[in-house]
């Protein structure tokens, strides 16, 4: 099999995963409440992971907004460099409306990404208060750089300034 296939295979086996992770947490009667928009940090992928730091901004459903920092760190397969990029996530949680500060916490999940110049990823995550929010159906991932990675996504959150 060539190594292109192999990447388009892993890749394709990861966001198997990262739906599969999704599809528990959308089966509670879970509602639609915002969306978390992050920027993420540049930089490198060294092989069994990284680490960059990110700034997010929560816009709730009832036109609140919140701000949180905090930073994603991804195990697994994780190759090159990326500068800067977006991550985009709808907020689905158990409840209509949710207290300030509610999205810190820790998620975890599956992801999957691939850059060769423009990059797009996914990423299906889980938990924050209690393990009830769910941070899905897959983020939206766009960054620049020559990157490829596959493999587990934790993402840590605080409440910002």
């Amino acid at each position: 099999m060539s190594k292109k296939m192999r990447l388009i295979a892993s890749l394709a086996a990861a966001l198997a995963g990262a739906a599969a992770l999704a599809g528990p947490a959308a089966a509670q009667s879970a509602v639609k409440v915002g969306t978390l928009s992050c920027n993420v940090a540049s930089g490198w992928g060294f092989i069994f992971g990284s680490s960059k730091a990110i700034n997010c901004t929560y816009a709730g459903v009832g036109g609140s907004y919140e701000h949180y920092v905090g930073n994603i760190t991804k195990f697994g397969a994780d190759i090159g460099y990326t500068s800067g990029g977006i991550l985009v996530w709808t907020v689905v949680a158990p409840v209509a409306v949710m207290h300030p500060g509610a999205l810190a916490g820790n998620y975890a999940g599956a992801t999957a990404s691939a850059t060769v110049a423009v990059g797009v990823g996914a990423n299906a995550l889980v938990g924050g208060s209690g393990n009830t929010i769910a941070l899905q159906p897959l983020s939206i991932e766009g960054n620049t750089g020559l990157n490829v990675a596959a493999g587990v996504a934790q993402l840590s959150l605080t409440a910002g300034p």
